[in-house]
């Protein structure tokens, strides 16, 4: 099977908000590199394009673009990667 990432991505299992328009949701991290993350939701329906990523654990925030959705989990490309 070919790799199409661009970067090499860690399995992880972190706590997460994606931050909206002055509103949250909660996602869970399940895995991430230095470019993007897969983030688990209850559901991405009215989570827009671009969302900044807050994660728990690490005092984090990331800009990022969601680049591809499917039923209960989302993929983020992080902003500062073009």
């Amino acid at each position: 099977m070919n790799e199409r990432r661009a970067a090499q991505r860690q399995r992880v299992f972190k706590a997460g908000t994606i931050e909206f328009d002055g509103s949250g949701v909660d996602c869970t991290i399940r895995n991430m590199s230095s470019i993007g993350a897969a983030l688990d939701v209850a559901s991405p329906v009215g989570i827009p394009h671009e969302i900044t990523l807050n994660i728990a654990s690490s005092n984090e925030r990331q800009n990022c673009r969601i680049v591809w959705r499917k039923e209960k989990r989302i993929g983020v490309i992080f902003a500062y990667w073009k």
